[in-house]
Formats: C-alpha cells, structure tokens, sequence
C-alpha cells in the first residue's frame, strides 16, 4: 500500500476499515522526510484495530499486521521477511512504492493498493504486480488529495480496481479473502 501527499488522512481511513480477523500482512509505504523521526506507525495505531508497527530488517510478514517502512529505507521482500534496503532513491523516494511492489511481485502474486499523492511512484510496480498475476486498486484520483501517483498508476493500464477512497477497504478486505 503506498501513498504521499495526503497520506495519513488515505491510510488511516483504509486500514481503519479493515476487519481485525484481515487475512494477508499489510506493508504501508508513505513518502517521509527522513531528515526526521517518523512517528507514522503509532498514528496509525491508534486509529486501526490491526497491530501496525515500523518495520525492521527480516521481519517475518504476519497476516492481518501493518509494517511501516521506515523513513529512507526502500521495503522489499524475501521469503515471507522483510529487507530494508538503503540503496538510491527510485522518484525522489525512499521508501519508494515501486521498489516495494517490484520486490512483492518477485515473491508471487501480491495486491497493490495505490493512494493519494504527488508524482509517479508506483506506476512501474503496478504493472510488475499485474504481470506477476497479482491485483491493483488505485484511488479515484478525484477523491485523492493529490492526484499524481493513482492517476500515474491508472494511467498504465494494469490497476484491477479504480473505487473512491470510502471504497478500498471493504475491496481490499474482499480480495484478501479470495486470496489468502
């Protein structure tokens, strides 16, 4: 799940939504000023009924936990655990959207959620987690506060599912179950 500009306000609507028996492990990957600590993970968890902490490096992925990517760590994925990797910025970013979805759709077939923000992060991975058999939903950028990044990922052709924020995670939670 990725997001920039107007992202906590997306997140925390999303995963506050999710059921607590959620079927698949949540990676959030929010575009964060790493010049400063991040303090993402317990916003969250004070708005979501799931357990949401700040990745660390070869965190075995748990079903129905939101792992946080740390602010200028790129997430990506091995085995079921997470790497955090400090290699070069993808769009700017790091943590980036991209290198988080090419990683996952390494690993198999993944679902891609694409919120609100500013710029093309996540368009080259949405179309990785396609061809990897995998599912996308992009936020309606009408409803986004920053258009880019869902209109970017639309705008590939590879995005499942294009639903207004309201609608994600009762999506999101439909996919899991079908998948898990």
């Amino acid at each position: 799940m990725a997001a920039s500009a107007g992202g906590l306000s997306a997140l925390t609507a999303v995963l506050g939504s999710l059921p607590t028996d959620f079927p698949l492990p949540i990676i959030v990957v929010q575009h964060i000023d790493p010049r400063h600590a991040s303090h993402m993970a317990a916003i969250l968890g004070r708005h979501v009924r799931l357990p949401v902490k700040e990745a660390e490096q070869h965190d075995v992925l748990t079903p129905g936990t939101v792992y946080v990517a740390p602010p200028d760590f790129h997430a990506e994925f091995l085995g079921g655990a997470i790497l955090l990797t400090h290699s070069p910025r993808v769009h700017f970013s790091r943590p980036s959207a991209d290198r988080s979805f090419l990683s996952g759709a390494e690993q198999g077939p993944v679902i891609g959620v694409v919120l609100t923000g500013a710029g093309v992060d996540g368009a080259a991975g949405v179309i990785a987690i396609k061809a990897a058999g995998g599912v996308v939903i992009a936020q309606d950028a009408a409803t986004a506060a920053h258009g880019g990044m869902p209109q970017a990922a639309i705008q590939t052709g590879a995005v499942s599912y294009v639903l207004p924020l309201a609608e994600i995670g009762p999506a999101l939670t439909a996919l899991a179950r079908t998948s898990a």
